[in-house]
């Protein structure tokens, strides 16, 4: 089964519980796709043992075999590729590797493609005294880069379907969460009792029904704001999974790295029956 936690905006807690339900789960796998701020081994202080580098092709022009045709120009949808009187520019840092180019080229051996790097996947294992090891994998997007996707879709290859995946879905409601929750079997929407969480929310909802994907709220710090969240929810029709009030002590173990379940080892009983539940309601 693959479970993934999103939010739709940041610091709603969302690593902090994906973390604590991978350590909750006995043959879990965390997958951090927030690529452009993987936080996820500072909870779980993982002994990272490979370092994969992840590329897209960008197109090479060969001036000698262009005829100047300006068709790969015209069919780039993201303005990698100018025409001059002279020659084709390649702007590759604009560019998403999808190879159009070279498709509408109509000269043989014009456009030859090469890779370009953009990140790393990096993957091991942390070991929990209270379960068995924690598989571990996350993306790392070289800075400066743009193009997330891309290394999303490397970094979720290495899930194992053999293990409970927990993928830490990046905030918002944009491309990279599209990529990381696709074909996900029920995710996890984290949100707080405030009017900017119930905002995001919504949109995140929305999200989640235009994929068809199946999916419940936890409300963190539960007691600190309104009751908005939930009366949305109630309305909607939407499964409240959890509800996390705020503690100093949770706080302050968040503030050193340390998963909540660590200090209340409560909580690994109740994410481990909402993973029951969730199972259920899936059939699986």
């Amino acid at each position: 089964m693959i479970l993934a936690v999103a939010s739709g905006k940041g610091g709603t807690g969302k690593t902090m519980l994906a973390t604590s339900l991978a350590l909750s789960v006995a043959d879990a796998q965390y997958i951090d796709c927030d690529v452009e701020e993987p936080n996820g081994s500072l909870f779980l202080h993982v002994n990272i043992q490979t370092h994969q580098p992840v590329g897209i092709p960008v197109p090479r022009i060969d001036k000698d075999r262009c005829s100047l045709c300006g068709l790969c120009s015209e069919a780039c949808e993201f303005n990698a590729l100018a025409q001059s009187k002279t020659h084709v520019l390649v702007f590759a840092d604009l560019c998403h590797g999808c190879g159009v180019c070279s498709y509408v080229c109509p000269e043989d051996g014009a456009i030859t493609e090469t890779e370009r790097r953009i990140g790393m996947v990096e993957t091991g294992v942390f070991q929990d005294m209270n379960t068995h090891d924690v598989l571990f994998s996350q993306g790392r997007l070289d800075v400066g880069e743009l193009m997330a996707t891309p290394l999303i879709k490397a970094v979720r290859k290495t899930s194992d379907p053999a293990r409970t995946v927990i993928i830490d879905a990046p905030p918002g409601t944009s491309c990279p969460l599209v990529e990381t929750v696709r074909g996900v079997d029920y995710c996890l929407l984290v949100t707080e009792p405030t009017p900017f969480g119930l905002n995001d929310l919504e949109l995140a909802v929305g999200v989640m029904r235009l994929l068809s994907l199946p999916f419940g709220v936890i409300i963190n710090r539960s007691d600190s704001g309104d009751n908005q969240v939930k009366n949305y929810c109630q309305l909607e029709g939407i499964p409240v999974l959890m509800e996390i009030p705020f503690r100093r002590d949770l706080a302050e173990a968040y503030s050193k790295g340390i998963p909540f379940v660590q200090i209340d080892e409560r909580y690994r009983t109740l994410f481990q029956q909402m993973v029951v539940k969730i199972r259920q309601e899936l059939e699986l």
